[in-house]
């Protein structure tokens, strides 16, 4: 069964997705950035209207240094209730939707998910600190790599990263447990759905980037696909020569 989303938490996610950031935070002490961690958990993931519940995501939000994956002149914001900019025309993620897609999919220890859009590494350092093993492909060359070298410094030993075009996949990889998309594309693309295994789930933001885009959770099962739309979003747009109808 899928969770059920009251609808005044819906309308909360729908707020924050697009929301923008809030005034930089203050560090207690030179380098120290857990009580901005505990504090990004108690107030943004755990209010009314958000109320993430899985102590295990709690637990990797805690524990995931997020000024670590991003530049190091916005380190300062890196706990802020918003996303950031990473360059090449990417963001972060905003905490909240990182944990709301990881507690929707439920990873567990041992699981095999594909990620689609690298970015910066953070989802796909979240989704290894809860025990699952990552492949995550990046199509922007430099920030992959980063995230790649990130990953490898943190002892995010679990995630494995590629360069290439998210929209086809990782078939030498596959069936996955679960897929999770962190760019939109028009489509929900059918080699994503091809390498999810039977009974496995999808969390996938899908529409134009200058319309109305949805956030869907999906479950591969034996009769066919189920299909739930949980929320609207901004994401940036899935790109490459699949996702534009190249060879």
């Amino acid at each position: 069964m899928f969770p059920a989303l009251p609808a005044a938490r819906v309308v909360a996610i729908a707020a924050v997705a697009m929301s923008g950031c809030c005034e930089a935070q203050t560090l207690t002490k030179a380098g120290d950035f857990q009580p901005q961690r505990e504090r990004m958990v108690r107030e943004q993931l755990m209010t009314a209207g958000r109320d993430i519940q899985n102590k295990r995501v709690l637990d990797a939000m805690r524990s995931v240094p997020r000024h670590e994956f991003v530049p190091e002149d916005l380190r300062s914001r890196a706990y802020e209730d918003g996303p950031l900019p990473i360059g090449h025309g990417q963001t972060i993620s905003q905490p909240y939707i990182v944990a709301f897609m990881t507690e929707v999919i439920d990873p567990q220890p041992g699981e095999r998910i594909l990620e689609v859009g690298t970015g910066s590494g953070y989802q796909a350092a979240v989704l290894a600190a809860m025990g699952a093993q990552v492949f995550s492909i990046e199509i922007v060359k430099p920030l992959g790599e980063q995230a790649q070298e990130t990953l490898k410094r943190l002892g995010y030993d679990k995630v494995k990263v590629r360069i290439g075009d998210g929209y086809a996949g990782w078939p030498e990889q596959a069936p996955f447990d679960a897929v999770i998309v962190t760019c939109a594309p028009e489509n929900i693309p059918q080699p994503l759905i091809d390498q999810l295994k039977t009974g496995g789930r999808m969390i996938i933001p899908v529409g134009e980037e200058s319309g109305r885009q949805e956030l869907y959770l999906l479950k591969k099962q034996a009769d066919g696909l189920r299909k739930t739309a949980v929320l609207p979003v901004r994401f940036v747009p899935m790109t490459g020569k699949a996702q534009k109808g190249g060879d």
